[in-house]
C-alpha cells in the first residue's frame, strides 16, 4: 500500500512504489538546487555547486532508496514513532558511510556534520510532506465521503430489495430467507470499517450477493456474466469497488431498459498488475448521471490513497456499451 493503513495520525509511505520514488526523487533534487542558489546565481557557479553537492548526495539517495525499499515491511510493522527514528538512524548512517568513502575520491567535501544537518533537513521535510499527504487522503476522509456516495444510492436500492423480497415471502419462502441474509451481509460490509485493502475473493463474493438481490426484481432482464478463471484468488483490492460499479451498471444499464442486458465482470492477472473489466449495456441519456460519476471519482480517489500512480482506472463509452477498466499492482494478501 501506499500508506501505512494502522494509523491515521502517520504513516510512512511504501518506499517501493513507484509514485513515493518519484516524489522523493523531485523533492531532493530541488532542494539540492535551492541549496545551490542559496550560494549563487550565476550559471557556471551555479554548476559547479550541483555538481559538488550531487557528487556526494546521489549516491546517498540512490543508497538510501534501495535500503529502505529492502527494509519496507519491518518498517512498516514497527510503531509510527519507532519507524522514524529508526529512518532517521538509517538516513544518517548511510551519509557518514558515502562522507567517509568519498573522502578517498574528492577533495573539499567539508564538514560532516553539513551533510548530516541537510540530511536531517531533508528527512524532516520529506516526513513532513508524506504526514500531510496521509492526512490529505486519510482513510477516514475518503470512507466518509464513501459513505455519503452510499447514503444516496442505499434508500433507493433498499426500497426495492425490501419490495422484492417481500413478493417472495409467500411464493418461495427459501428463497426469500437467502435474500434477506444476503441483504444482510450485504449492508454488514457496507457498515464495517473499510479503510484496509481486502481479499479480491471477498469481494468477488460480496458483488454476487448483491447481483442475486438484484436478479430478485429485474429478473431475467439482468444477465451476468463472470470471467474471473484467471482471476488470483489472494489479490488485495480497495474494498467496495465492485459494488458501487455493479449498482451503477444495474441502475443506468439495466433498470432502463425493456429487453435484457448482459452485466460482464473480467478479472485476471497479466504479470504484476490486476485488471478488472466492467461491461454494461449504455444509453447516453441515463448514463451521463451524477452518481455515476462520483462513483468513479471516489474509486479512483481510493485507488490513488492505496496505490499511488500504479493504479488507473478508464472509463470508456461506445454506441450500446459502457466499460470500467481498473488496473491495480498485484499484491498478495494470506490466503
Amino acid at each position: 500500500m501506499s500508506i501505512n493503513q494502522n494509523a491515521n495520525a502517520g504513516a510512512l509511505p511504501n518506499f517501493r512504489n513507484l509514485g513515493i520514488l518519484l516524489r522523493i526523487l523531485v523533492i531532493v533534487d530541488g532542494m539540492c538546487l535551492a541549496a545551490a542558489l542559496l550560494k549563487t546565481n550565476e550559471p557556471l557557479a551555479l554548476m559547479e555547486e550541483l555538481i559538488d553537492l550531487s557528487a556526494l548526495l546521489q549516491p546517498i539517495l540512490i543508497l538510501s532508496l534501495l535500503i529502505l525499499a529492502a527494509a519496507n515491511d519491518w518498517l512498516h510493522r514497527l510503531r509510527y514513532s519507532y519507524a522514524i527514528a529508526t529512518l532517521i538512524a538509517i538516513e544518517l548512517a548511510v551519509t557518514t558511510a558515502v562522507y567517509y568513502f568519498g573522502l578517498n575520491l574528492f577533495k573539499g567535501m567539508g564538514a560532516l556534520e553539513r551533510y548530516w544537518i541537510f540530511t536531517l533537513l531533508v528527512t524532516g521535510i520529506l516526513i513532513g510532506y508524506f504526514e500531510l499527504r496521509g492526512r490529505a487522503l486519510s482513510p477516514a476522509l475518503t470512507e466518509a465521503r464513501l459513505q455519503a456516495l452510499q447514503a444516496r444510492i442505499r434508500p433507493h436500492f433498499l426500497f426495492n430489495s425490501i419490495n422484492a423480497v417481500l413478493s417472495l415471502m409467500r411464493q418461495d419462502p427459501r428463497r426469500a430467507e437467502h435474500a434477506l441474509e444476503d441483504l444482510a451481509d450485504l449492508f454488514r460490509v457496507l457498515m464495517a470499517d473499510n479503510r484496509q485493502l481486502a481479499q479480491i475473493t471477498r469481494e468477488v463474493g460480496l458483488a454476487k450477493q448483491y447481483l442475486s438481490i438484484e436478479q430478485l426484481r429485474l429478473g431475467e432482464r439482468l444477465q451476468v456474466e463472470w470471467d474471473i478463471a484467471a482471476m488470483p484468488p489472494d489479490a488485495l483490492i480497495p474494498p467496495l469497488v465492485l459494488q458501487p460499479l455493479l449498482e451503477n451498471a444495474v441502475y443506468h444499464g439495466i433498470e432502463p431498459r425493456s429487453e435484457p442486458g448482459v452485466i460482464t465482470i473480467r478479472i485476471h492477472r497479466d504479470g504484476d498488475r490486476v485488471h478488472l473489466l466492467l461491461r454494461n449495456p449504455y444509453r447516453q441519456a441515463s448514463d451521463h448521471h451524477p452518481g455515476n460519476r462520483m462513483a468513479l471519482a471516489n474509486i479512483r480517489e481510493r485507488l490513488a490513497l492505496h496505490f499511488d500512480v500504479e493504479a488507473s482506472l478508464k472509463a470508456t463509452a461506445t454506441d450500446d456499451a459502457y466499460q470500467v477498466h481498473i488496473v491495480i499492482p498485484y499484491l498478495k494478501g494470506s490466503t
